[in-house]
């Protein structure tokens, strides 16, 4: 057998942050033509090292070599020239451009005369070749998050890229576009170009990737593993450090009094559109209620009726039997209601203040954090600190910005601030979306933890399998509507109700019976 040809060799990177050692002496290698997915939690130093490899950082220390010969990369534009490109979690887009403006930005060609006709041949040209499907005269506003995708894709091929870093490309896209995606990645390395798939979605890393590297804390947790012989099980125990509990068994309980009331809320979209259409629904005490729908149904402009961030066009929201619906979301706090917005830095939190000033966002005008007009500096740092270690939140202090933090590390940092006021409701919409593994076994575990401590909980996720496993009914929204409530984890009923069907057909059993 040949003997594999390696595109891309890191030796010994180091690369520190102020109080942080975010790569500790990583070893990385890349052959041509395969898909490489390098897994780790949120905070493990994957991206880090990729931008070291796409030229965005510098490392302390650590060599690396593409294609056999030594590289310095002090910009991305020096990667580039040697064939690396990066696809980062958050686009570099300009949404008023079209798609072949966008990529014609910021190089050298064309200078003066920009013949638009031309450019656009070469680009559905390259786009056809590897399957993208983008029009290149549609502007970036008018294209999906997945076609958005496509488009910095394709940016980094017509600059020449044979090595793909995919900073985490998953995240924001839909099943099928997913499906999508891989078929475009399969494509790209059947041309002989080099994948390096940045995740920690165990699932997908399976069924793309050739090989898997994983770190842990900074440092590789061992040599590369090619795919086909290990599991998802044993991969997160490489993650975490210790096994993890893929499904989580809930206690039987018998919910106690309506916390949360919703009685037929329209309201509508951004747009002014109608978004929600007599939405009704009821959750307990010590009750998770589900609620299942494809993106896009009307789920996050409910989240916001109820947190009052939205006002509602009819209908009203009552917490224990008080009115919280179209007043300002200062009523709803009062009302100890707790929400995990979807938007973690625009909604959840504020990025360019410290851990402290989230951590006590919520609770600043009470005591004893409130001392009359001012704030208690000293038992703010101690309530910071207490809930730093005890939410395990990793970051060099509690004055850190939390615009420095890793993903799964904000989602630590609200659901500190939201669960230790002890509430008794709570909307969480998509709270484990993005997480790794672990991250997300911890974020389940505290919600069961709310549910048996007495909180409604309306858990809003696109995620079936965390429906079935958490709720005790699932209600299905479809165009802003309920289509139905489902009591007895029928997966195949949720499903088709998703997909907008309202008459569920009747299992073998009650055909028979009836």
């Amino acid at each position: 057998m040949p003997e594999a040809v390696s595109a891309v060799e890191m030796r010994g990177i180091v690369k520190r942050f102020p109080g942080v050692l975010a790569n500790d002496r990583v070893d990385f290698d890349l052959r041509q033509g395969e898909i490489h997915a390098l897994l780790g939690e949120n905070g493990a130093g994957k991206s880090t090292l990729m931008n070291v490899l796409a030229g965005l950082y510098r490392p302390e220390d650590g060599a690396i070599w593409v294609h056999g010969a030594p590289v310095n990369f002090r910009s991305p534009r020096d990667a580039i020239v040697h064939g690396i490109g990066m696809v980062h979690q958050h686009f570099m887009l300009v949404p008023s451009l079209t798609v072949t403006e966008n990529i014609l930005l910021g190089l050298h060609e064309p200078r003066f005369l920009m013949q638009l006709p031309a450019y656009h041949k070469r680009i559905a040209a390259l786009e056809e070749r590897f399957g993208l499907g983008v029009a290149p005269e549609a502007k970036i506003w008018q294209l999906s998050v997945g076609e958005q995708q496509r488009v910095e894709v394709l940016k980094m091929l017509y600059r020449g890229a044979e090595v793909l870093v995919m900073d985490e490309p998953t995240a924001v896209l839909a099943p099928q576009e997913v499906d999508e995606l891989f078929a475009t990645l399969r494509s790209m390395t059947a041309e002989g170009k080099s994948i390096v798939l940045i995740s920690h979605k165990l699932n997908e890393v399976m069924a793309i990737s050739d090989r898997i590297t994983v770190l842990r804390k900074g440092r590789t947790a061992g040599p590369p593993l090619d795919t086909g012989s290990t599991s998802r099980e044993a991969l997160a125990e490489l993650m975490v450090g210790r096994k993890v509990l893929f499904e989580i068994s809930k206690d039987i309980q018998a919910p106690g009094d309506l916390v949360m009331s919703i009685e037929n809320v329209s309201a509508e979209n951004d747009q002014g559109l109608p978004a929600l259409g007599g939405v009704s629904l009821q959750i307990r005490s010590g009750e998770i209620l589900g609620l299942a729908g494809v993106a896009g149904n009307g789920q996050s402009e409910l989240a916001e009726v109820i947190t009052g961030l939205r006002p509602c066009t009819a209908g009203q929201v009552t917490i224990n039997g008080k009115q919280v619906s179209n007043l300002p979301a200062r009523v709803a706090i009062d009302a100890n209601v707790a929400h995990i917005p979807m938007d973690r830095t625009g909604v959840g939190s504020s990025p360019n203040l410290s851990i402290t000033d989230n951590l006590i966002m919520k609770a600043y005008r009470q005591r004893p954090i409130s001392k009359g007009w001012s704030i208690d500096g000293r038992f703010a740092r101690r309530h910071a600190t207490k809930l730093k270690d005890e939410y395990e939140i990793i970051a060099p202090s509690i004055d850190t910005q939390s615009r420095l933090l890793s993903g799964g590390n904000l989602q630590r940092v609200i659901l500190a601030r939201e669960m230790s006021g002890k509430p008794q409701a709570i909307v969480a919409v998509q709270p484990t979306r993005g997480l790794d593994v672990g991250a997300i076994e911890g974020v389940q575990r505290l919600l069961l933890e709310q549910r048996r401590a007495g909180a409604a909980v309306l858990l809003i996720s696109e995620e079936l399998e965390e429906l079935l496993s958490l709720a005790d009914r699932i209600a299905v929204i479809y165009e802003g509507e309920i289509l139905g409530i489902v009591e007895d984890q029928d997966q195949e009923a949720v499903g088709l109700m998703m997909a907008g069907h309202r008459e569920i057909p009747a299992k073998e059993g009650e055909r028979k019976s009836g």
